[in-house]
């Protein structure tokens, strides 16, 4: 049976189909394309997982290497330096490192940075550890917002953690003290804080001290506080005397800064983090910054200023009430007309806070038209020593009313002269002139002749003792006067064996000794005859005291 037309084409196009190639993907693809997958996941979760990158600079990268120094808190590590390079210009090293993912929040503006490794200070040996595992970098997390990726490393580790309980000011000083940081802060002796920081300032040409107060300590820093440098010992000869002061030993060692709130000052009210104060060279220069208010005078000293120095004190009767300021002071400058000769000019201070007033106010004005009356009824000023041993002087204030009628207003380089008369020293000198002169007008050649009058009867008499000593030398020499020793030998060596004579265990003394023992018998037997007689003394004539007393009889006659 044959087919038909119609199911010849169906075949044929059947058979078209077939021919026609299918596009379909190779299984050969699929490892590729799963390494692909994988490797992109690789690198998404590497760069997922990989920290913050953060540039690090410092001075000297001493014991840092690039892949092994780690970096730690806590002793855990949170990350490790990936590369160290010089700076362009070639002052100092930058440290790139690699953070964990989990240490964003460290990263703050306070957050700091130090290199740990092997110590020895003052506090003791630290870092030991590394000694052996090699230097690392230490991160104190600090205070701010995140998101920093420059710090600063420093060579030294933080005196305490950025967020310690606690108080920091900062102090400005002159140049002079040797403060650096770790150094103590004490209060009375005990150390409550350290020195973070010390910077100077070339412009100001002043330091710049940052300490740390721990707390509860920060609250005895108030705005009457004064803080000074603590030397370790404070030798000073003045006119006050030799004073010796030392600190502790810590101090001694590396010194230090002390503080607290000065006598006669009231105790002030807190102060806020960062405040500022000035850093005093010592307690006495901290006290003297307090008395702000004073009136300055001019001293033209005519007398010898040697042994007066800045800083001495002005004293009125032993109440100190100023400062000497300069010693000489403006020395070139023209003497008043008033004066014939050159007089050394002296700046002092007087200070009416001293005298108990420091919480008042001071009327200045008022304190220098009380001080010109004063000179009109003699207040003057003179050179006095303090110390005879150290020779500093000081200013002595007193009133002297023989001087009254000699004051004259002056002034010396627009300042109030003060009065002055001759000190202690210069009286002396003038005394000792008037004796002079009146040793010299003496007449010297009748005293001359008296003296001579004396030696001549004084010669005299050294020869009459001369004669006495002479014969008294030919009587010792005298064979007699030799021969008295051994005479008064033989005498003593007599009365000695006569002295043997009685003593207890010879005869002598024993036929003594019964001799006393019958007459103390024949006194005990007398006693009864005694008292008798003492009772009644006619007993003595008549046998019987009761017997009828006799008659006479007449004579018989022959």
């Amino acid at each position: 049976m044959s087919a038909s037309p119609r199911d010849r084409t169906d075949s044929r196009d059947l058979h078209r189909a077939r021919a026609t190639p299918q596009r379909r993907l190779s299984p050969i693809w699929i490892v590729p394309i799963v390494a692909v997958l994988i490797g992109l996941w690789l690198v998404y979760d590497n760069y997922r997982s990989r920290g913050p990158l953060i540039t690090l600079t410092m001075s000297n990268a001493e014991g840092i290497e690039a892949g092994s120094t780690l970096i730690k808190t806590r002793n855990v590590e949170v990350g490790r330096v990936a590369s160290v390079r010089l700076s362009d210009d070639l002052s100092h090293t930058v440290i790139t490192a690699r953070m964990a993912p989990d240490t964003e929040a460290m990263l703050t503006e306070g957050s700091r940075f130090w290199v740990v490794k092997p110590r020895i200070g003052r506090e003791g040996i630290s870092g030991l550890g590394t000694v052996l595992s090699g230097a690392y970098l230490q991160l104190a997390p600090g205070p701010g917002e995140p998101g920093v990726r420059d710090f600063q490393v420093s060579d030294l580790p933080p005196v305490a953690p950025a967020d310690a309980a606690g108080l920091r000011v900062n102090l400005i000083s002159q140049l002079g003290n040797s403060l650096r940081p770790g150094d103590p802060v004490s209060y009375q002796g005990y150390t409550v804080g350290r020195v973070e920081e010390v910077n100077f300032n070339a412009e100001s040409r002043r330091m710049h001290q940052r300490i740390f107060i721990e707390s509860p300590y920060d609250r005895l820093v108030t705005d009457s506080t004064r803080f000074w440098s603590a030397s370790g010992v404070d030798l000073r000869l003045d006119a006050n005397g030799i004073r010796v002061n030392v600190e502790s030993l810590e101090a001694l060692l590396g010194g230090g800064v002390t503080f607290g709130v000065l006598e006669d000052l009231p105790r002030g009210a807190p102060v806020e983090n960062d405040a500022t104060f000035n850093l005093y060279a010592d307690e006495d220069s901290a006290r003297q910054g307090t008395f702000n208010r004073y009136l300055e005078y001019v001293l033209l000293v005519e007398d010898s200023v040697r042994g007066l120095a800045r800083g001495a004190p002005v004293e009125f009767r032993g109440v100190r009430i100023g400062t000497v300021a300069a010693v000489p002071w403006q020395f070139t400058a023209s003497q008043p007309e008033t004066r014939n000769g050159f007089a050394i000019p002296v700046l002092i201070r007087i200070e009416p806070q001293r005298l108990g007033i420091e919480n008042q106010q001071v009327d200045l004005q008022e304190w220098d038209e009380r001080f010109l009356r004063l000179f009109g009824v003699g207040l003057r000023a003179s050179l006095k020593s303090g110390n005879l041993l150290t020779g500093a002087m000081f200013v002595d204030v007193n009133f002297h009313r023989d001087e009254a009628d000699t004051y004259v207003a002056e002034t010396f380089s627009d300042r109030s002269v003060f009065p002055t008369i001759s000190g202690g020293f210069a009286q002396i000198e003038a005394q000792v002139t008037a004796l002079l002169d009146k040793l010299n007008a003496l007449e010297v050649e009748p005293l001359l002749a008296g003296i001579e009058r004396n030696l001549n009867a004084s010669e005299a008499m050294l020869d009459e003792v001369r004669q006495l000593s002479g014969s008294l030398h030919t009587l010792l020499e005298d064979p007699a006067t030799r021969s008295l020793p051994g005479n008064l030998n033989a005498t003593l060596a007599a009365l000695q064996e006569t002295l043997a004579g009685v003593s207890p265990d010879s005869s002598g003394y024993r036929e003594l000794t019964a001799a006393a023992e019958r007459l103390e018998r024949l006194m005990r037997d007398l006693q009864p005859v005694t008292r008798t007689l003492n009772e009644n003394p006619r007993a003595l004539f008549f046998d019987s005291l009761d017997a009828e007393d006799p008659l006479p009889r007449a004579p018989r006659r022959p």
